[in-house]
């Protein structure tokens, strides 16, 4: 699984230094350099920055999804007042550096602001074609889960830690910076929705804009209030493990997660490319790639990478277009006999796959999270099947040379 792909030395969207071969190389996500932007994090009182590390190494996930984007400039958005949330301001520079300071734990997120800043993440996602990256911001906050630890938040999970540098810093996360100037705008418009809903919201719409199944989500999830409350790096897969098998059970495994949860997870890598300058995996481009949507470039695992689909199992199982992607960690769902039992019959009956999916994402997005009020928040009544054809990227390359 590398691109669900489930420190900011090197992000996707920042040169990225050379890897050691005898290293996991990273998933890839590609947006372009993002101007200076202005991110808030809620706040209670202010605390003292903390001191962060840089690594050298840019040690890839398999959660990693990439999206290219033609422009990271927003205009700014009204705020709406809120009773929920206090806020005060983040800095970041165009090279990543913030000055983060601690936020309240905040309730429970308000209704009609999580139904309206779903209609803005719609928005964002028809302009920015920027799907695998929002999917990927909302995995990767969810899947630093530890079904061993019971206090919340050393558990980790879905509770908005990763709008703190500190964790932007892991290597796994390299360049979801970017996702966050994306949504930022809607948090800055929706103050009474916490950072740890936003994250869930824009992964789980991303994936039904992008024409694949509605998910049974609920909302509701408490913000952490500060970077002392992240979890410590090393809890996200990496794309080109070892031994990839053993090394997908051990992540998600710890999560609560199974084999068949797994491979529908894998899945979600029919959205997405890689770019070799960023992250080491990839081609520089492909006859898929070469003219966009976005900005053209890297190697995608499947033809249409925009849209949610099966053609991610279809296409490893047939193994007969060298410009299509797959990792260590893809390739292995059609070795293990275990995973190959879901994997074959997800690249035969998609019905089945998008069921399979939307249980399993709803889970992930579940991990970890402490609820106000406990049973959550449900915005819809029960979720219904999404068409697979509904999204249409404006221009996908025409695959001929």
């Amino acid at each position: 699984m590398a691109e669900l792909t489930l420190l900011l030395k090197a992000p996707p969207t920042i040169s990225s230094p050379s890897q050691s071969r005898s290293q996991p190389k990273p998933m890839a996500s590609s947006l372009g350099t993002a101007a200076s932007s202005r991110i808030f994090a809620s706040s209670f009182s202010a605390r003292p920055r903390l001191s962060l590390r840089s690594s050298s190494s840019s040690s890839p996930s398999l959660f990693s999804f990439s999206s290219s984007l033609k422009s990271l400039a927003f205009s700014p958005l009204s705020s709406h007042s809120s009773r929920h949330q206090r806020r005060s301001a983040v800095n970041v520079s165009g090279s990543g550096g913030f000055s983060t300071v601690a936020s309240p734990k905040c309730a429970a997120s308000d209704p009609d602001q999580l139904k309206s800043a779903r209609e803005d993440i719609k928005e964002l996602l028809k302009s920015k074609f920027c799907h695998p990256i929002l999917i990927r911001l909302g995995w990767h906050d969810a899947g630093t889960y530890n079904k061993n630890i019971e206090e919340w938040p050393q558990r980790g999970g879905a509770n908005g830690s990763l709008r703190f540098e500190v964790e932007l810093k892991h290597a796994a996360n390299a360049g979801l910076v970017n996702a966050l100037k994306l949504i930022q705008p809607i948090k800055d418009k929706f103050s009474g929705v916490t950072y740890a809903d936003l994250f869930q919201l824009a992964s789980a719409t991303a994936i039904e804009e992008a024409g694949g199944p509605k998910s049974p989500m609920k909302y509701g999830r408490v913000d952490v209030s500060g970077p002392n409350e992240c979890p410590e790096e090393g809890r996200l897969p990496d794309a080109g493990p070892p031994l990839p098998a053993d090394h997908l059970r051990n992540v998600f495994y710890r999560m609560g997660l199974n084999d068949k949860e797994i491979v529908a997870l894998s899945g979600a890598h029919t959205l997405g490319r890689s770019r070799p300058e960023r992250s080491g995996w990839g081609k520089p481009e492909t006859k898929y790639t070469k003219d966009g949507p976005g900005a053209p470039g890297g190697q995608s695992w499947t033809v249409q990478w925009l849209k949610f689909d099966n053609s991610y199992f279809k296409d490893i199982k047939a193994k007969r277009d060298e410009d299509l992607l797959v990792l260590p960690t893809d390739a292995v769902i059609f070795e293990d006999p275990s995973f190959k039992v879901y994997a074959e019959k997800y690249a035969e009956d998609q019905e089945t796959f998008f069921k399979d999916y939307a249980e399993a994402h709803a889970k992930l997005s579940n991990l970890g999270a402490k609820f106000d009020p406990p049973e959550g928040i449900v915005l819809d009544d029960a979720p219904k099947q999404a068409a697979p054809e509904k999204f249409v990227a404006a221009k996908y390359s025409t695959g001929q040379d």
